[in-house]
C-alpha cells in the first residue's frame, strides 16, 4: 500500500489497569487503531476501490443497515436580537443537551426574548412577551422536512434535515436462476442544511446539500461541526459478483467522495473532501466514508472545511473542547447474528475542537462491546469513560454483561487506564449518566439494576452501591441535593413492562435508594429515548415530560414538583388535537410560564399554577 502513517503509535492497548470488581471477564481482545493517510489521491483510490470490492455480495454493497442514532439538541445563547429590548433576557431554559458546552440540534429554541421552533416545514419565531407568531418562513423542502432540527446563535439560524429515501424491495433470482438481476442499490439520502438570517423578516442566507446521511452535530458558540456518513455512489450492474466488482473497481474516485453543494449569494459552489484531508484506520480498510464539516454561522455557510474517515459512524459525543465519534469496523455490526461477527468492537476517534477552523485528529482507541447511546461516553480531566455491553442479549441466551473503560490519551493513543466488568450480567444497558467522578448505569432484563461506580482514581473504577427495583430507568438526569431523576418503564418480576415510571434516587452516599416514584400505567413517554423532551427547572423543581397512551388515546405533558424527598404531580397541559395530532414534543420555561409545543401549536401557562393562559395555533 501507498501510504504514510498519519499517526505512528498504535491505538489503543486492552491489556492494563483492569478491575476485576465486580466480577472480571476476559481481557478485551480489539485490535489497536489508528489513522493512516495517503501520500495522493491514487493511493487513496486504490485502497477504497480493494475495500468495497471486497464487500460486494448478493444484497449489493455494504454489509446492512447503519445502527440508528437519535439526534440532539442546543441551549440558545447568543447576540441580542435586533429590535429586542435592552437588559438582560429573562431566566429561561435551554435545551437538556449532554454538555452545557456543546449544544445539540433540536425542534425548539429560546434565548429567553424569541421562540424558534419547526412546524409543518415553515421555521416560526414567536415573541414570548406579546404571546404572539411573529414570523413564519417557507424552508426548502416543505413538509418533507418533519425531522428537521435547529441551531441558534444571534440572529442566525441552522436548519438541519435530512430526507431518507425507502429502501428497495429485495428482488431474489428464482431457484435455479443465474445472477442475472441487478443487485440493489443504496438508496441515497439527502441532507441539507438551511441558513436563515432572522434578523428582521426571516430570509434564507445559504443552502448546503449532500447526498451524505446526517449523523448528528454539535454547536459551540457560533461555530458548528456537522457529522455525515456516505456511502459509495457506484451503480452495480445486473451479473454475477465478479462483474459487479470489476464495476466497483472501473469507478472514479468521486464516487467515494461526496460533494457539499453550497449555493448562497447568487452562487452555487461543489465542494469536496481533498484527499489529503481523507484517512483510514490502520486495521481494517473501510468503503463508507465519514465527514466532519466546519461552518461559522456568522460567516455563512462558505467551504465547509470538510475532513474524511473512512469508517462508519453511529455515534457523536461533544463538550466543546473535544469531539468523539465512534465507528463499528466491518463484520462487528450489533445487529448481526453473533455467528457473523467477528468480534463486538466500538471504534472511537478524537477530535480537538477547542480551536476554529477544521477539527484535527488527535487520538484513536477501541474497546469491546457496543455503545447505547451518547450518554455511555463522557469526558472528564482528559479521559474518556464509555461504558458498553458485549453477548447475546435474546431468548434464553444470557452472555451479555457491561463493562465501563476508563481511556487516556499517551500521544495518538488512547489507551486504556482502567475498566470494570460484570456488571448486569444477562441483561444488557438502558441508561447511562457520568457526573463529575461518579458513573451511574441502569441495566435490565426482569429488574433494574441501578449500579453506581466510583470513577475518582481511573485506573481502579470499582462499583460502590447497587439497587433493584422492578422496571428500568431509560433516561437518567441529575437533580438538586444528590438527586438522581429517572425516567423509563415500571415492569412485573417477569420482566413485562406495565407504564410510565418517574423514579427519585438519592444518590447522596455510596448506596443508592429510591426515596420515591410515581407510574402511570399504559403509557409512555418519549423522554426515555429522547432526552430532549424532558425538562427539569432547579429554580423550582419543576419537571415536564411528553406522555402517551399506549392505546393511542391521551397524549399530554405531565408536570412534577420535584424536591429532596419526594415526586408530587401538580397536573397536565394538553393541547387541542389538530388534523396531524396534537402531541406535546417539547417544553421550555421563559419567566414564569411554561411553553409546550406540538406540531400543532405552542400553549403558554402558568408555571406555577398550571393554568392555561393563551394558545397560538400554527
Amino acid at each position: 500500500m501507498r501510504g504514510r502513517v498519519f499517526i505512528p503509535v498504535a491505538g489503543m492497548v486492552l491489556a492494563a489497569g483492569c478491575s476485576g470488581s465486580p466480577g472480571a471477564a476476559d481481557r478485551p481482545s480489539a485490535a489497536p487503531v489508528r489513522l493512516v493517510a495517503y501520500d495522493d489521491c491514487a493511493a487513496l483510490h486504490e485502497k477504497l476501490r480493494e475495500a468495497t470490492a471486497d464487500r460486494v455480495g448478493s444484497h449489493g454493497l455494504g454489509d446492512g443497515p447503519p445502527p440508528i442514532d437519535m439526534p440532539s439538541d442546543t441551549a440558545l445563547k447568543g447576540p441580542r436580537a435586533a429590535g429586542a429590548a435592552p437588559g438582560a433576557p429573562p431566566r429561561h431554559s435551554t435545551t437538556n443537551a449532554h454538555e452545557r458546552d456543546a449544544d445539540e440540534p433540536d425542534l425548539v429554541k429560546t434565548d429567553g426574548r424569541r421562540i424558534v421552533t419547526i412546524a409543518r416545514g415553515n421555521l416560526v419565531l414567536i415573541d414570548p412577551a406579546t404571546r404572539k407568531v411573529t414570523d413564519t418562513l417557507d424552508l426548502p423542502g416543505g413538509d418533507a422536512r418533519g425531522g428537521a432540527r435547529l441551531l441558534l446563535d444571534g440572529d442566525r439560524v441552522l436548519v438541519l434535515d435530512e430526507e431518507s429515501p425507502v429502501d428497495p424491495p429485495l428482488r431474489r433470482p428464482a431457484p435455479g436462476a443465474g445472477g442475472g438481476l441487478p443487485a440493489p442499490q443504496t438508496p441515497k439520502p439527502t441532507t441539507r442544511l438551511t441558513l436563515v438570517d432572522i434578523s428582521a423578516a426571516p430570509k434564507v442566507a445559504g443552502t448546503m446539500t449532500t447526498h451524505a446521511g446526517f449523523v448528528d452535530a454539535r454547536q459551540t458558540g457560533g461555530t458548528v461541526r456537522v457529522v455525515l456518513k456516505s456511502v459509495p455512489d457506484i451503480h452495480l450492474p445486473s451479473g454475477d459478483i465478479e462483474t459487479q466488482r470489476r464495476a466497483v473497481v472501473t469507478a472514479p474516485l468521486d464516487a467515494w467522495l461526496p460533494v457539499f453543494q453550497v449555493e448562497a449569494g447568487g452562487r452555487s459552489t461543489d465542494y469536496r473532501v481533498p484527499c489529503d484531508r481523507v484517512s483510514r484506520p490502520a486495521s481494517y480498510a473501510g468503503s463508507t466514508m465519514l465527514s466532519v464539516l466546519t461552518f461559522d454561522l456568522a460567516k455563512g455557510l462558505g467551504d465547509p472545511q470538510a475532513i474524511g474517515v473512512t469508517a462508519d459512524g453511529s455515534t457523536v459525543y461533544g463538550n466543546g473542547k473535544s469531539l468523539y465519534v465512534t465507528a463499528t469496523p466491518p463484520g462487528a455490526s450489533p445487529w448481526r447474528p453473533r455467528e457473523k461477527q467477528s468480534e463486538e468492537r466500538t471504534d472511537v476517534y478524537k477530535f480537538d475542537v477547542g480551536g476554529e477552523g477544521r477539527p484535527r485528529y488527535v487520538a484513536s482507541g477501541s474497546v469491546k462491546g457496543f455503545l447505547h447511546d451518547q450518554y455511555a461516553m463522557s469526558e472528564h480531566g482528559g479521559k474518556l469513560r464509555m461504558a458498553t455491553t458485549t453477548g447475546r442479549f435474546a431468548g434464553d441466551d444470557r452472555s451479555s454483561q457491561s463493562s465501563v473503560y476508563v481511556l487516556e490519551q499517551a500521544g495518538s493513543q488512547l489507551r486504556q487506564a482502567g475498566r470494570i466488568d460484570g456488571l448486569g450480567k444477562g441483561e444488557r444497558i438502558y441508561s447511562v449518566r457520568f457526573l463529575g467522578t461518579t458513573g451511574y448505569v441502569v441495566t435490565f432484563r426482569e429488574i433494574d439494576p441501578l449500579y453506581v461506580l466510583d470513577l475518582a482514581d481511573p485506573r481502579r473504577p470499582r462499583l460502590t452501591g447497587e439497587l433493584k427495583i422492578p422496571g428500568y430507568s431509560a433516561y437518567l438526569h441529575p437533580a438538586e441535593d444528590g438527586r438522581l431523576l429517572g425516567v423509563g418503564q415500571d415492569a412485573d418480576r417477569t420482566g413485562r413492562t406495565r407504564g410510565l415510571q418517574v423514579s427519585l434516587f438519592d444518590v447522596s452516599g455510596e448506596q443508592p435508594r429510591r426515596i420515591d416514584h410515581h407510574t402511570l400505567p399504559g403509557t409512555t413517554s418519549q423522554a426515555e429515548f429522547e432526552p430532549h423532551a424532558f425538562l427539569y427547572w432547579p429554580d423550582s423543581g419543576l419537571t415536564v415530560i411528553p406522555v402517551n397512551a399506549r392505546d393511542g388515546g391521551r397524549s399530554e405533558a405531565l408536570a412534577f414538583k420535584v424536591t429532596a424527598s419526594s415526586i408530587t404531580r401538580l397536573g397536565t397541559v394538553r393541547h387541542p388535537p389538530g388534523d396531524r395530532g396534537g402531541g406535546i414534543n417539547r417544553s421550555l420555561i421563559i419567566g414564569d410560564t411554561l411553553w409546550t409545543f406540538s406540531d400543532t401549536g405552542t400553549r403558554a401557562t402558568n408555571a406555577t399554577t398550571l393554568k392555561t393562559s393563551t394558545w397560538l395555533p400554527y
